[in-house]
């Protein structure tokens, strides 16, 4: 395994964390002002100026000035943690790639569904020529409000399931993107393999978010099966955090954490009480494990929004239809197992036989 600041990660390397605004506030991301189109040499000398400061800037005000096209577009993630971040970046470094120039209206609803509302109806008012929308209440909500452009969905479990896509082979609307969905299997595998002792498992999450249902009883599922037995823990808020995990103290010989946006934003309470209480976490995603979990089998967040981002690319330039574009989901070997090296101490744990 790969260190790095003493946790082992063999996915979402060198991603870096997006500055985002708070909900109602704008920013140009990395798209070009649109003043710079009056003359080739004008645009040509911002750039310049720019790339001192940004170099994506720079490199959108000049495929600005090759054609003239400069899409707005407008990205909706629900609430900052590290991997709605990396699948934000992910998904602009696709744009960025591509040379296609843009510009971008960043906003984050700090896990608020009613923001999402809100800024799902600011973006069906601007007009927007296509939204992103991150996570699944952010997704709901941009769905619910924007009918006449094209949405993209990342980090979410199953977009049909949640009533966003017809079907995720063919989602029959204006909504399409990618899945998140975990090797949930595998996740419980490896808590087996770590803990051979365990016998009754915390299944961690957040009853707001149709995801993490969807994943809890997959968790359900694969821990029957692996002979242990399951009990929800849930919560409604992030408030409710530290006093749910401390309620799991005595219950359980371990908790399992899905891809929850509440619960991985906050993860640090969570790796705090369980690490005090020596109740080793096995996550959804590597950036919980390193907010205080103890180790997954992940996808690369990173990776998931530059596919989402390529998706945007074809519909902006190639005029691809999101009704007729699946569901997409990353291959097997975007996979990769994350341990927090200090927290198995902490905890006690030899996690050395873990290749």
């Amino acid at each position: 395994m790969k260190k790095t600041s003493k946790i082992m990660s063999l996915v979402l390397a060198g991603a870096m964390v997006l500055s985002m605004s708070a909900c109602g506030g704008s920013t140009a991301g990395t798209a070009a002002d649109t003043t710079a189109a009056d003359t080739a040499a004008a645009t040509a000398a911002e750039a310049a100026e720019t790339s001192k400061e940004d170099a994506g800037e720079a490199k959108e005000t000049s495929a600005q000035a090759a054609d003239g096209t400069v899409y707005k577009i407008g990205v909706l993630q629900l609430v900052q943690h590290t991997a709605l971040d990396a699948a934000n970046q992910g998904f602009i470094a696709a744009l960025d790639d591509a040379g296609i120039a843009y510009e971008v209206d960043q906003q984050n609803a700090s896990g608020d569904q009613s923001a999402c509302q809100t800024v799902a109806s600011k973006f069906a008012n601007d007009k927007k020529d296509l939204i992103l929308a991150i996570a699944t209440p952010a997704a709901q909500a941009v769905a619910g409000a924007v009918s006449d452009a094209p949405v993209l969905v990342t980090a979410v479990t199953d977009p049909a399931e949640s009533g966003l896509v017809d079907t995720n082979e063919k989602p029959g609307g204006n909504v399409t993107g990618t899945s998140d969905l975990t090797p949930v299997k595998e996740q419980v595998e490896l808590l087996q393999k770590i803990l051979p002792d365990a016998k009754k498992v915390g299944i961690l999450y957040c009853s707001a978010e149709s995801n993490s249902e969807i994943q809890a009883q997959m968790a359900k599922e694969a821990i029957e099966a692996a002979g242990m037995t399951s009990q929800d823990f849930t919560v409604s808020s992030s408030n409710e955090i530290q006093t749910v995990v401390q309620s799991m103290v005595g219950k359980v010989d371990a908790i399992y954490a899905p891809t929850d946006n509440t619960i991985a934003a906050g993860m640090t309470t969570v790796g705090m009480v369980a690490g005090d209480n020596k109740l080793p976490v096995i996550c959804g995603e590597s950036g919980m494990v390193e907010n205080g979990g103890l180790a997954t089998y992940g996808i690369d967040y990173y990776q998931l929004g530059y596919m989402t981002g390529q998706q945007a690319v074809r519909i902006l330039t190639e005029g691809a239809s999101p009704a007729d574009m699946p569901i997409e989901y990353l291959p097997a070997e975007k996979c990769g197992l994350t341990v927090n090296e200090e927290t198995a101490s902490t905890l006690g744990i030899d996690v050395s036989n873990l290749k």
